[in-house]
């Protein structure tokens, strides 16, 4: 039984990885995986609550999440990439703690007004999406997970799986209330451990429109496959507002985020900033070409090891159906330790493969 802290993340496949992904959260996960037991689920059945009708596409993209994953550097031997639809603990988990939330406080969550208001649901969504809240506390909590390494976003979802985590404890594990969540005795005497987000140095990277964060929805990503020339022509759009080379620029800008992120030289990266703030002759277009270079050098050997697997179906799958194994090793015993607690548990059952 490994004694390292749990880590779970993961992403709902709408499409293909962008940069945003990375600096945000895969780069963090990277960091962890030789020190962590780290699952990285591919949250597919999430994916049905706005896309039902296009099936075909989900199954495609989920694969391309993993090409993307294994193209940035994710080990499948060192972090279990595992299929949401076929780890049944994380749905079985996902009724009982509908029993512990309001349904007042789960429309509360900031994330999920944001995301009806972003895709233009209005009141045309069904049941499932505001479920899919409830869901990703399950995700989390059915690997009994420490931390997960999210953008800034998604931090009222942890805040969720928090409260839920810290209710069941106490409810069905008989943990007194006045118990902080930081207490050793919320682990040892409670089924789960209070999840910590773990932001990484990049919060929220600003899209190619420069006023969004970058988001598949919004149509303002750079893709881990973009060609330099493609790459170059994305972050050309990149508004900024400033009007000339000698105006003074805004040092918070979303141009700037992009030096700080992507301009590996940090001298390089400070006389820049230096120029723009002071409107020293230096025209947006000349920083947008030296980021577009940086991020291109980036991409480039994840390019090369996503090539790899192009084409070759039979070999993700394996990947995903080793992982979701693991994953369910893990899950199974939490959903036990679950039941038992809160008088669910009859018999003990076993899922394989």
């Amino acid at each position: 039984m490994s004694t390292r802290e749990v880590i779970l993340t993961g992403d709902t496949p709408t499409g293909q990885l962008h940069i945003g992904h990375y600096v945000g959260s895969v780069r963090r996960r990277l960091e962890l995986q030789d020190t962590h037991d780290c699952y990285f689920l591919l949250a597919n059945m999430h994916a049905y609550t706005t896309r039902s009708d296009y099936p075909d596409e989900i199954h495609y993209d989920t694969l391309e999440i993993v090409r993307d994953y294994l193209a940035m550097g994710i080990d499948p031997k060192k972090s279990a990439i595992t299929l949401q639809s076929e780890t049944p603990a994380i749905a079985e988990l996902t009724f009982l703690f509908a029993m512990l939330l309001p349904f007042n406080r789960v429309m509360r969550n900031p994330t999920l007004k944001d995301e009806i208001k972003i895709k233009g649901l209005g009141d045309n969504y069904c049941f499932g999406f505001p479920l899919y809240a409830v869901g990703q506390t399950a995700d989390i909590l059915a690997f009994r997970a420490h931390s997960v390494p999210v953008g800034e976003d998604q931090i009222p979802h942890i805040e969720l799986t928090r409260e839920v985590a810290r209710r069941f404890n106490k409810l069905y594990c008989g943990i007194d209330e006045n118990v902080e969540d930081d207490d050793p005795i919320m682990e040892e005497n409670g089924v789960f451990p209070i999840p910590r987000a773990d932001v990484g140095k990049v919060g929220k990277l600003i899209g190619t429109d420069g006023i969004n964060k970058m988001s598949k929805s919004l149509n303002n990503t750079i893709l881990i496959t973009d060609t330099p020339k493609k790459v170059k022509k994305k972050l050309g759009q990149l508004y900024t507002g400033r009007q000339s080379m000698t105006d003074p620029g805004d040092p918070e800008s979303s141009l700037m985020q992009y030096v700080d992120t992507f301009i590996t030289d940090t001298d390089r990266a400070a006389e820049l900033k230096d120029k723009y703030v002071r409107g020293d002759n230096i025209g947006d277009g000349h920083i947008k070409v030296e980021i577009a270079a940086a991020i291109s050098e980036l991409l480039e050997p994840m390019q090369e090891r996503r090539a790899q697997y192009d084409g070759d179906d039979d070999t993700v799958i394996d990947i995903i159906r080793d992982g979701t194994e693991r994953a369910n090793v893990k899950t199974e015993e939490t959903l036990a330790m679950a039941k038992e607690a809160s008088g669910l548990g009859f018999f003990t059952r076993k899922i394989s493969f």
